[in-house]
């Protein structure tokens, strides 16, 4: 690794492929067509309700509040909240939720400074729902999943149809996990930077905006990864060497005879996870560990350089969507349910065939 401070040397396919594009993700229902139109005319159009893991129990130390927002960042509740005197690390939330929709989502602070949940409840977009009290601080990922309502505007004829039938499909292959396009920035460059950092440049920013860059340098691998296994027909199946998981459980295991575990990948009973590259992430061996190694090799990287992350295993296939459309004149209304950490923009991406939330392109200023 270079010293710190001194310039990474070039990508070796150049920087256009640490930039997130959709065009270098294929769906997994290319077969079918899509129904075209446009989201977020306005926040109602892109409505996302939290599913708590767990509910507070009316007693304890930390104060909960599930609010609704609009056109707010979670950043900016918690900044409301900091404004109003409380500590910024004693408050917690579950997730990050957009600032381009209606959201709902719970967060907490110390008994100590809940009269600061008056300024939220008159902050101008923010809607304090429900207050109560539990024994721990909200944490990152106390959360089961989203549900999501999103409105699809200017479709054509025809559309309910096309997208119940891409819906089914995705019901029997399986929605690809990709990560979408907000862990990227505004021009899909962030892993850019999280290149320079893992390579030793000294990147603008604090600690925290350092990971976050990293943090999309994993993703722009994940997906790249994941990318390659629909190409090439992986995508359905497991492959030795990969650490498969269970959907049922969550059990992650070794796949040492892929085709006997491959009726099992067949039926959406397990499917193969990826890297984001780690310390605490176990090298895969035979087939997926020489694909794993030859994408950090495209890439001009080295699994060591993930080493002051801790990294995780991220699955390919997302289930049990409970996924549902209205069709209406000129619109959709999708419903459907993801896990924590996925991203609804890759889900409807597939129903609609366009770019959803592409990021801006950094030389015409315009969506791309």
């Amino acid at each position: 690794m270079n010293a710190r401070g001194r310039p990474a040397p070039p990508p070796p396919e150049g920087e256009h492929a640490l930039t997130f594009r959709w065009s270098d993700l294929p769906t997994v229902t290319s077969d079918l067509a899509g129904t075209g139109g446009r989201i977020r005319a306005e926040p109602a159009d892109f409505d996302v309700r939290e599913i708590p893991a767990y509910l507070p129990e009316g007693r304890g130390s930390h104060t909960f509040v599930r609010v609704e927002k609009v056109g707010l960042t979670t950043r900016d509740l918690v900044n409301i909240l900091v404004a109003a005197g409380v500590p910024d690390r004693s408050i917690g939330v579950a997730g990050l939720k957009d600032k381009h929709a209606r959201t709902e989502q719970w967060l907490s602070l110390p008994n100590a400074h809940a009269a600061a949940v008056a300024a939220l409840a008159a902050a101008e977009g923010v809607e304090v729902l429900e207050e109560s009290r539990h024994r721990n601080k909200l944490g990152i990922g106390h959360l089961r999943g989203n549900r999501f309502t999103v409105r699809v505007r200017d479709v054509g004829a025809g559309a309910e149809a096309r997208a119940r039938a891409v819906l089914a499909a995705l019901v029997e292959r399986g929605a690809p996990n990709y990560v979408g396009p907000q862990r990227f920035g505004r021009f899909g460059r962030n892993a850019v930077d999280g290149y320079r950092e893992v390579h030793g440049e000294t990147v603008p920013g604090g600690p925290r905006l350092r990971r976050f860059f990293v943090a999309a340098l994993q993703s722009q691998l994940f997906n790249a990864l994941l990318a390659e296994r629909v190409r090439d027909g992986r995508y359905a199946t497991v492959v030795t060497g990969d650490w498969a998981r269970k959907h049922d459980t969550g059990g992650t295991f070794e796949v040492i005879d892929a085709a006997l575990e491959a009726p099992r990948a067949q039926a959406l009973a397990i499917s193969a996870t990826l890297p984001l590259y780690g310390s605490r992430v176990r090298v895969s061996s035979a087939e997926a560990g020489a694909a794993e190694a030859a994408l950090l090799e495209r890439f001009g990287l080295r699994w060591e350089q993930f080493r002051s992350r801790r990294g995780d295993r991220r699955i390919t296939r997302l289930t049990g969507l409970e996924a549902s459309v209205v069709g209406e004149p000129d619109a959709l209304t999708i419903s459907f349910t993801l896990p924590r950490g996925s991203y609804a923009t890759t889900f409807v991406r597939e129903i609609m065939k366009v770019e959803v939330d592409a990021p801006l392109d950094a030389a015409s200023g315009v969506d791309g």
